[in-house]
């Protein structure tokens, strides 16, 4: 074999491999675990006598308690939060990590939000994590967090310690929000239109006002006590049906705390053997209401929600709950407020 044949053979099988190489689907590589230092090392198992969330800043402080089990909301009645933010924000302080130091300079530190909370105008957010006996497991001032557009990068924000002037940019998800709405589960029901057979409403010395569906009637509510209603308003009437989808609140107390004047009772019949009772107050212009279910397992967890507290919510939903005959009645259209147009006159 001559020296041509050799190097025309060498060229076939290095085009060989490089195809192969191309061929073959790249797998990409786990990026490698951080080596930094965490920020507070061992604090899982110090977190097990967790008894306060602190959350400071600039317009006020939020407070969440360890009640038994249970956290809750003091400035909302004690209202339990949602139990995945408190173990989401714990979480993430356990596994922060300090990633690299910035700037120690106190003049500097607001450039990265981590200058004093109670300065005006300041974005810090200053947590405390308590025990029962009020001593701190673990506190740390919280700036800015910092944008990464590269996929498979670890979230950051700028922190430092309560008493340092050092500032670290932090690796890890700390979800920390200020606003009390923020960590309750503010959704009360979402029951289906279709499935509200009547509702029966009682006020105080007025006579009572039952609306019923009407099966042959395409299924639409209609008033059927008073007998001699007169024509009914579609709208209203549907109103009614919606009642309990969506519901939510705007604010909560406890239901012995309930504010304003008793409006009047609203007893709805649903499918499934459910049963809904909605006490209705108005403080002013708000709008309270106390729910209660009867009937099988549906209402039971419905009361587990429901039970102890009196919620705030729209003021529409005064219609809904407990509506006049009047509020229902078709109205009629507006008059124009422009005279009519005076005839030509003859020619």
């Amino acid at each position: 074999m001559n020296r041509r044949n050799l190097l025309l053979l060498g060229g076939a099988a290095v085009a060989a491999v490089g195809g192969a190489l191309l061929l073959t689907p790249e797998t990409p590589t786990a990026p490698p675990p951080s080596e930094t230092a965490l920020a507070f090392p061992g604090l899982a198992q110090r977190l097990a006598n967790a008894a306060t969330i602190e959350v400071r800043r600039n317009d006020g402080t939020l407070v969440v308690r360890k009640a038994g089990e249970a956290w809750v909301l003091p400035a909302k009645a004690d209202h339990p939060v949602r139990p995945e933010k408190v173990r989401e924000l714990l979480v993430g302080l356990t596994e922060l990590r300090l990633a690299e130091p910035r700037t120690a300079n106190p003049e500097m530190l607001e450039r990265l939000g981590l200058n004093d909370p109670g300065q005006p105008g300041s974005t810090a957010s200053h947590l405390r994590v308590l025990d029962a006996q009020g001593a701190v497991i673990a506190e740390l001032v919280i700036g800015r967090r910092r944008v990464r557009v590269q996929g498979n990068v670890p979230e950051s924000v700028y922190v430092r310690r309560a008493n340092e002037n050092q500032a670290w940019l932090g690796e890890g998800r700390l979800p920390l929000d200020g606003d009390p709405n923020l960590w309750i589960d503010r959704d009360l029901a979402n029951i289906a239109r279709e499935r509200v057979l009547a509702l029966t409403v009682t006020r105080e010395g007025e006579a009572p006002l039952v609306v019923r569906k009407d099966r042959d009637a395409d299924g639409k509510l209609a008033v059927v006590t008073p007998s001699e209603a007169g024509e009914m308003d579609e709208i209203s009437l549907d109103e009614i049906s919606r009642a309990f989808e969506f519901l939510t609140f705007l604010d909560v107390r406890k239901a012995a705390e309930i504010p304003g004047e008793r409006l009047g009772i609203g007893a709805f019949e649903l499918t499934d053997n459910l049963r809904i009772t909605a006490t209705v107050n108005k403080d002013g212009e708000t709008i309270w209401v106390m729910l209660a279910a009867e009937g099988d397992e549906e209402a039971t967890r419905f009361n587990n929600r429901w039970r102890g507290w009196a919620y705030q919510v729209g003021q529409w939903k005064e219609k809904a709950f407990v509506p006049r005959l009047e509020d229902l009645r078709k109205q009629p259209p507006a008059a124009s407020a422009e005279p009519a147009a005076e005839p030509p006159a003859p020619q």
